[in-house]
Parts: structure tokens; sequence; C-alpha cells
């Protein structure tokens, strides 16, 4: 899944590097679906309703083991609650600093859209979520 930085991570890590206030990362990461992608500028139809909600990863070495060349993943399978009803058709994911509202940090959309009923599992397993620098 390729996808990017929002402009708010981005600009946090530019003032972090280059003589701006230092960014501390959130010690959870909350993943989003959506049926319609955002963009750098955030955005998007994020998935609501039928017992959706954010997956809750701890931020840590654990859960995301350190990068190497140019690339981190996850450590750990992210999973959703099961779905109660229809989520409609997932086309990205996001990662935010907080359960609700908070700051898309980075998105992706996904590699093949899904359909996503009620009592399906939505998992992404361990590294499935990919992040690169070049």
């Amino acid at each position: 899944m390729a996808g990017s930085f929002s402009n708010y991570l981005e600009n946090k890590v530019l003032d972090h590097v280059l003589g701006g206030g230092d960014y501390a990362r959130p010690g959870t990461l909350h993943f989003a679906l959506f049926t319609v992608a955002p963009s750098d500028a955030g955005g998007g139809t994020e998935v609501s309703g039928s017992n959706y909600s954010r997956a809750a990863v701890t931020n840590d070495a654990t859960n995301f083991p350190a990068a190497s060349g140019g690339a981190k993943s996850n450590g750990v399978a992210i999973t959703f609650a099961t779905p109660s009803g229809s989520w409609g058709t997932v086309v990205a994911m996001g990662v935010f600093d907080a359960s609700s509202s908070g700051n898309l940090l980075a998105w992706a959309d996904l590699a093949v859209s899904k359909t996503i009923g009620s009592g399906d599992v939505v998992t992404f397993p361990v590294g499935d979520f990919d992040v690169t620098l070049d």
C-alpha cells in the first residue's frame, strides 16, 4: 500500500529536524478506514456506524520495529472491531493521533478496494502496513 504523509505531519517533521519545535510522537496510533480517500490536506469520508471505531495500536518499537533501508512496517496485526452492518466499500486507510477527530498523519489507498459487511473481519497482517521514505 503506497501512501503519503499528511501536510500536518510533513510540517511537524520539517520543523523538528530543521530548527523548529520538537515533535512528540503520539503514544498511540489510531488507524481509520475510508470509503472516499483523504488527501495530504485531510478530508475523505471515514467509515461510521455499525460498530466502527478506529483501531488503536501502541506506538512502540515492538508494534513498529526499527526502520531498515528507508522502510518501516507493522510488527503486530492491525485489527478493527467486527462490523454489525455494512461499512461500504473501503478504498483507503489513514493514521491519526486520536481515536476521533485528531490530526491525520498519513494515508494510503488500498491495493484492492474491499466491500465490508456485517461480521467481516478487517485486519492488516504483520508487515502489511508499510511506510517508506526515499
